[in-house]
């Protein structure tokens, strides 16, 4: 029999980087409905990070990570959408961060040819985050005005191609020169170093002539938020998707009115992949993008598993462009 053991990245307690381990682990074998994968590659990404520290509710210990791509080794009773060889990725769900995990199949979507599985480990979570945004949140359309922060990172870069794609105008926020360029390069009409600026609000308002944006798209948090509002026209839509720099803390909703009757709302990508159906659908467009070169991945770093405190200190300290990947 193949040995179906190997490392896992666990986190032993709630806390920081630190509290990292690299783990050696055996497969379970599938169950009902149940399919067994070999990792080739996991997404880093903030969830992962309030998961390990407690932000969301979890119990120590488990194995981190919640998007991956692999391919399908073993089947569990009664599985008949997916065989031993097909290749699959999957955008939330706990234990990616291993040699070998046992995934739902109400969760798996099938890799398009021409797709590599690091390419589909590096979008799915973002990727199908950008698309709901730019779908759901707040449909862009012709002629939509955009604010996208941090927009050389996983999500920003998505959503700056996204938000071109549907015939949208983009104002991205970048810290320096080296991340600006990348968003411009991307498709970003504006470009704003938010490092070398004072009112970074001020700023986005001269590049729209006066006018405020129709939505922002902020996945930063504690750090742009005020700003953010400030930057909208009136009956704006502020969509908060994150909290790279830290959560949001109450605030006065009577803000809200005096910005112009604005809109507020804290997404998430659990609640737009309702169905199997919008998994599907979300999947289609972003991966089939990906395979007609309409829409560029960047990754930003590979890490092997023994390196997972350095990946994961490297994106909360903002000091990466593109996606991070674990590499089992």
């Amino acid at each position: 029999m193949t040995d179906r053991s190997g490392p896992a990245l666990v986190v032993t307690r709630h806390g920081g980087s630190d509290v990292l381990a690299v783990e050696d682990r055996t497969a379970p074998q599938p169950g009902p409905g149940e399919v067994l994968v070999r990792v080739a590659a996991a997404g880093v990404n903030f969830i992962d990070v309030y998961q390990r520290e407690g932000t969301y509710p979890t119990e120590p210990p488990f194995v981190s990570g919640s998007e991956g791509a692999g391919t399908v080794v073993a089947v569990g009773p009664g599985v008949e959408a997916f065989g031993p060889g097909d290749r699959v990725a999957w955008p939330q769900h706990l234990g990616s961060a291993a040699a070998f995990t046992v995934r739902p199949v109400d969760l798996l979507v099938q890799v398009p040819e021409g797709v590599d599985l690091e390419v589909a480990a590096a979008v799915m979570l973002q990727g199908l985050t950008a698309h709901y945004l730019v779908t759901s949140t707040f449909e862009v359309t012709e002629g939509t005005t955009a604010l996208v922060h941090a927009a050389a990172g996983g999500v920003g870069q998505l959503l700056v191609q996204l938000v071109k794609a549907r015939g949208g105008t983009v104002v991205a926020t970048a810290g320096g020169p080296e991340k600006g360029e990348t968003a411009r390069a991307l498709g970003a009409d504006h470009v704003i170093d938010y490092r070398a600026v004072e009112d970074l609000a001020a700023e986005v308002r001269a590049a729209t002539g006066g006018r405020g944006v129709d939505v922002v798209y902020d996945g930063v948090g504690k750090d742009t938020f005020d700003a953010s509002l400030d930057s909208l026209r009136p009956r704006g839509t502020l969509a908060l998707f994150g909290a790279a720099s830290g959560q949001v803390p109450p605030f006065d909703i009577q803000r809200l009115n005096r910005g112009g009757s604005l809109f507020l709302t804290r997404p998430t990508l659990g609640h737009h992949l309702a169905t199997r159906d919008e998994l599907e659908w979300r999947a289609r467009e972003v991966l089939g993008a990906v395979a007609d070169g309409s829409l560029h991945v960047a990754v930003g770093g590979r890490y092997p598993l023994a390196d997972a405190a350095r990946a994961y200190d490297d994106l909360e300290g903002r000091r990466s462009q593109g996606k991070l990947l674990l590499i089992p």
